[in-house]
């Protein structure tokens, strides 16, 4: 792909944590004939409407970043939207590629699709091994399906479609909803607010709400209203000082990397990988042909609590609720497949943290409280 940068390229998501990522080193790298959709521009479950955009536009590379997300809770209450939308994006975007002769495509999926109790550090081969976990299991099924039709798809077809398998991202355009965001994010945001009360910065709370309400709680709710509802997420103001309720044990270790850093491997790897290149020719089984991006690195919940703490200078009291979930308990992927090819990241989560609260604030237009 690196010699054709005026090829049409059509990013799924792009407006996304992910897809804005890519579209950026994209544009950095001399790539600037793309083609994109918002979702109210096209509906990528809507079978139809995918075949009439494929077919007009024409795109020749695809980077299928678009997907339902969210964190244990959304993922344990909306599992049949999960799995029902995440198999609709891909079988259309993906069977459309082929129709139309996509000249490669790379389909993005995530390490939960590793059974709970992965041998640790996660490799690409450990992939249906045993039971997954429970909580997110209808969104890796999905995400395993796409692994699985690309392969297909290309066994048969002989398309280029490749795999990658990032483990949990964080960065610009991430998703900073309490219900529905991952933990980074949403501690992110609690701790905010937790200084804000610390702080009695009133304007700063209702600033952020009217750029983000909490389940249609905005900025100008009365203070009962707003307490009750930061109360619902765990951001409360007691006596001694505003504590901040965290789901679990804080025991789970779990591996951030840094949205850019994941955008540049995906970039590399469609410059630089081909569907052939990964398995041995003569190979009689071919399977686990996805490629891991990660860092390698790992940190338990309760220690990303105290480094997001400690960068936003949050003086409250930290509570680990033992009587909510705590997922699986380790999740570090091997990338050694992605390092052999000549790729590791470059941002380390204490610096990625403190860039992603400033962009939280300047994005909302509110006050930094560090």
């Amino acid at each position: 792909m690196n010699n054709t940068k005026q090829a049409k390229i059509y990013i799924a998501g792009h407006r996304g944590l992910v897809g804005s990522a890519i579209v950026k080193n994209l544009e950095a790298k001399g790539y600037s004939n793309f083609v994109t959709r918002t979702h109210k521009e096209l509906d990528l479950t809507d079978s139809t409407a995918v075949a009439d955009f494929f077919a007009s536009e024409k795109p020749e590379y695809v980077f299928l970043a678009a997907a339902k997300v969210g964190g244990i809770v959304a993922n344990n209450t909306y599992r049949a939207d999960f799995i029902h939308a995440n198999l609709m994006i891909q079988n259309n975007v993906i069977h459309q590629a082929y129709v139309h002769g996509v000249k490669k495509l790379m389909f993005l999926g995530s390490t939960c699709i590793y059974p709970k109790n992965c041998p640790q550090p996660m490799k690409e081969d450990y992939l249906l091994t045993d039971v997954l976990e429970y909580t997110n299991e209808p969104y890796a099924i999905a995400k395993i399906a796409g692994i699985k039709m690309c392969e297909s798809y290309n066994l048969q077809y002989g398309t280029n479609f490749i795999s990658v398998m990032p483990t949990n991202l964080y960065g610009p355009n991430d998703n900073f909803d309490l219900e529905k965001s991952h933990v980074l994010p949403a501690l992110i945001r609690k701790m905010h607010l937790g200084k804000a009360f610390e702080n009695g910065e009133w304007a700063s709370i209702r600033k952020d709400l009217d750029r983000l309400p909490i389940e249609g709680i905005d900025g100008s709710a009365d203070k009962d209203e707003i307490y009750s509802i930061l109360d619902k997420y765990g951001i409360q103001e007691k006596e001694d000082g505003v504590h901040l309720e965290i789901w679990g044990s804080g025991k789970p270790m779990r591996e951030f990397l840094w949205s850019e850093d994941m955008a540049d491997a995906c970039v590399f790897l469609m410059e630089h990988r081909d569907f052939t290149d990964c398995y041995s020719p003569g190979t009689k089984e071919i399977r686990n042909t996805h490629i891991n991006i990660g860092t390698g690195k790992d940190i338990s919940i309760k220690e990303l609590a105290q480094t997001i703490k400690e960068a936003i200078g949050f003086k409250g009291t930290l509570f680990f609720n033992t009587d909510k979930p705590d997922g699986t308990m380790k999740k570090l992927t091997d990338p050694s497949k992605l390092h052999g090819l000549g790729w590791k990241h470059t941002i380390d989560l204490e610096e990625g943290v403190a860039k992603v609260y400033q962009w939280y604030t300047q994005k909302q237009g509110i006050l930094d409280l560090r």
